[in-house]
């Protein structure tokens, strides 16, 4: 489908794509970067837009000095992380249960019992680590909510995960995205960004896969 090669050719060259935008926006470019990163993160339905990629596009093309400034951009972009995180969160809190009510092929209530059982386990860190894995990031608050999350410990790794999942990437675009290699190679910087950030649910699966099932217990 040309959406999906577009799609494809939008992430792998969001440096192009991004100079077009400020090119055009201007100072609105901070209004267009805060509604992607709110809906990338607020939204369930919304998990395939860029996330790392373009938080480290922005932060290289704020080291120009043309338009963005990396401080505002990381603070705008901050609390855009936040809010949508909160927002997804509460989404999941009130209609949550009637999504999976219908115990659907990709909602099953099995799932969420799991998903449940992970967070009394794991705890608030799950919200952190969430931040740098792609889909999940967009996924695990929702889920947060559906499973009744209590609020004050889920919105305190929500601040956390999302002041340093955009400082990381801002200021590591801002510092190295211009590095003539880096810079004349950014396709391929990008897609090892997307590639280490599925590595570890990656990992998690196969490590899965090779445990030993438990036997059944004989009555």
């Amino acid at each position: 489908m040309d959406w999906i090669a577009f799609v494809i050719d939008f992430v792998l060259h969001l440096d192009h794509y991004l100079n077009l935008i400020i090119a055009w926006a201007g100072i609105w470019t901070y209004l267009i970067l805060f509604v992607v990163i709110f809906v990338e993160t607020g939204l369930v339905v919304m998990p395939f837009l860029p996330g790392d990629s373009l938080l480290f596009a922005a932060g290289a093309l704020s080291a120009l000095g043309v338009t963005l400034n990396p401080v505002l951009l990381f603070a705008l972009l901050a609390v855009a992380a936040v809010l949508g995180d909160t927002a997804n969160y509460w989404i999941g809190h009130y209609i949550g249960d009637k999504a999976f009510a219908a115990n659907s092929r990709f909602l099953k209530k099995e799932h969420l019992d799991r998903t449940q059982a992970f967070y009394n386990k794991h705890g608030g860190k799950t919200i952190f680590l969430a931040r740098f894995i792609p889909i999940i990031r967009t996924f695990a608050p929702f889920v947060a909510g559906v499973g009744r999350m209590h609020y004050g410990y889920f919105i305190t790794y929500n601040v956390v995960g999302g002041i340093v999942w955009t400082g990381l990437f801002i200021f590591a675009g801002y510092f190295f995205g211009n590095v003539p290699f880096i810079k004349s190679n950014f396709s391929i910087v990008v897609f090892a960004i997307i590639f280490i950030s599925f590595l570890p649910p990656i990992i998690e699966y196969l490590r899965n896969r090779k445990a030993p099932k438990a036997e059944p217990e004989i009555l």
